[in-house]
């Protein structure tokens, strides 16, 4: 599986590329401030894809790319900090775009957590800097909420929201927000090892393994759900487990 990771190794390679410029822009008239912070953004957004590591994210460099003078980045964004985390906000989003479309895809319940779940991981793996900065930025800080943290909840919510309907559908058993957090878990492992292991033997085929961890993740809540649910005296083996999965099978897929 391959990703968009390769570009910090590239930098620790080659050593610091040189802040391209870009010719001098007029000075901003009243009422263009708006567009100025979009064009700031973008090239800060460059800058990160381009070199994989929010080190090489300076003002002055993006000062430089965007073709104003530093003091009129700051003019926008108090500084580092502030600006990543702009940057990243825009691009999450963009997530949030691409996992609602995902989500109304289909009409069934099931099928579209599935396709939500894959939508979420592609996009972390489309955009490693930004995900990593924003869902394994660090401990929480203390004080008012951090745009980080604003992003993760958000996530959390989202995924509730979508499996609210498979718990009215009676195949999801519990608590959405619990079991949000489970599945939460799982793809967010998912893109998390992709991004930190990238030399690991991942599948030649994307797509497909992202659609296999949506489904053990969606199944296994499935299970864990019913299976919490309805208490034993003691847990059941693996020959009982055994036969309720091919009684499982036969019975889904008719063979």
């Amino acid at each position: 599986m391959r990703t968009t990771t390769t570009g910090q190794s590239r930098a620790a390679s080659s050593g610091p590329e040189p802040v391209r410029s870009v010719p001098s822009r007029p000075r901003s008239r009243p009422g263009e401030g708006a567009l100025l912070r979009e064009d700031i953004l973008a090239a800060a957004e460059a800058l990160l894809d381009e070199s994989g590591d929010e080190s090489s994210l300076t003002l002055r460099a993006v000062a430089a790319r965007t073709g104003v003078s530093t003091p009129a980045v700051y003019r926008h964004f108090a500084d580092k900090s502030a600006l990543i985390a702009a940057v990243c906000m825009r691009v999450w989003e963009a997530l949030g775009r691409d996992v609602r479309e995902a989500l109304a895809s289909d009409d069934d319940p099931f099928q579209s957590l599935r396709h939500g779940a894959v939508a979420f991981m592609r996009f972390g793996l489309e955009h490693p800097v930004q995900y990593r900065l924003l869902m394994m930025g660090g401990p929480p800080r203390p004080g008012e909420p951090h745009p980080e943290q604003e992003a993760a909840t958000a996530c959390l919510r989202y995924v509730a929201e979508a499996i609210e309907p498979c718990v009215a559908a009676g195949l999801l058993r519990g608590d959405p927000q619990q079991i949000a957090l489970r599945a939460l878990a799982a793809v967010h492992g998912c893109v998390a090892l992709v991004i930190a292991h990238p030399y690991f033997p991942w599948p030649d085929n994307p797509d497909e393994f992202l659609d296999q961890v949506a489904r053990l993740a969606g199944l296994g809540s499935a299970a864990l759900g019913w299976l919490m649910s309805e208490p034993r005296p003691e847990p059941p083996t693996t020959e009982a487990f055994a036969s309720a999965f091919r009684s499982f099978t036969v019975e889904l897929c008719g063979s």
